[in-house]
């Protein structure tokens, strides 16, 4: 069962000072931390000092709960996304698909993948002046913003899903409710009421995007209590043998899998092989 407290410190962002409190939820199989960070409207404030402390952390997550007030929930929203997106933080967007190379000579070489709204060779080039680039190739896979090239360029932007917690739906009408579930990322919840809590574990699962993987000793059932979990973009059995131990991947002679990721049951792979969710694994060593 899920300690709602965990999710409520989530929920009741009023503290003070940069303790960020962090409390753990074990949900299907997964353990999850969860830090409570003060708000960055107060600090950014005071001259950015503590507000710049709080972005650093966030910038390490793998998920972003923005805890907002159902009653003036997009005043305070606007504010934060900028202080976040300030500090280089993307939310709910996937890396722009351009192609971005330095070199020596040759100018500027624009390659448009898919015809462009926004971005020709003339403001590629005048972006690039600007970060007094002259010599690159640019290939541009998607149609792109002039915002979207210069995150690219400055290539220190991380790209973190979010979930807006839209916390006092006890204060509201049936009919506002309804409409606040159209939008889009956003879990309406009660922390006094204790209401909704399952709806965001839920979602907080899907936008995580873990991969469980339960390991199956020679002889014995798999251990499907102490799952390995292991992040969306790198689920290989190279992956999840550096997880169980690092000396164990030398000594790999192949591993079984039965799960979804392979056609039969069991299969032997090798290391690049990619996990799916639940997945069973046995290492087999060389002798």
């Amino acid at each position: 069962g899920i300690n709602l407290t965990q999710v409520e410190a989530v929920v009741s962002t009023q503290s003070t000072g940069l303790t960020t409190v962090p409390g753990v939820i074990r949900y299907k199989g997964a353990k999850i931390q969860l830090l409570d960070l003060p708000g960055i409207i107060e600090g950014a404030k005071d001259g950015k000092g503590r507000g710049r402390q709080v972005i650093a952390v966030a910038r390490t997550c793998k998920l972003i709960f923005i805890v907002l007030d159902v009653l003036k929930p997009l005043g305070d929203k606007a504010i934060i996304e900028k202080e976040l997106e300030g500090f280089g933080i993307r939310l709910n967007k996937s890396p722009p698909n351009i192609t971005f190379r330095k070199k020596e000579k040759g100018g500027i070489n624009l390659t448009q993948v898919v015809p462009q709204s926004e971005l020709d060779l003339d403001s590629v080039k005048q972006i690039l002046g600007e970060y007094r680039i002259s010599n690159a190739d640019v290939v541009l896979k998607e149609d792109s913003s002039c915002d979207d090239l210069i995150d690219v360029i400055e290539g220190n932007r991380v790209y973190i899903p979010c979930i807006y917690v839209l916390n006092k739906i006890d204060q509201i009408s049936i009919e506002e409710l309804d409409i606040i579930y159209k939008i889009p990322h956003c879990v309406p919840l009660s922390a006094h009421h204790k209401w909704n809590f399952d709806d965001l574990l839920e979602k907080m699962w899907e936008y995580l995007n873990l991969t469980r993987i339960y390991t199956k000793p020679k002889g014995q059932l798999p251990d499907f209590n102490a799952p390995v979990v292991l992040k969306e973009d790198n689920r290989t059995i190279e992956t999840f043998c550096n997880s169980l131990h690092k000396g164990i991947l030398k000594d790999l002679k192949y591993a079984l899998v039965w799960g979804s990721s392979v056609k039969y049951q069991p299969q032997r792979v090798g290391k690049e092989h990619i996990l799916g969710d639940e997945d069973i694994v046995q290492v087999i060593k060389k002798h």
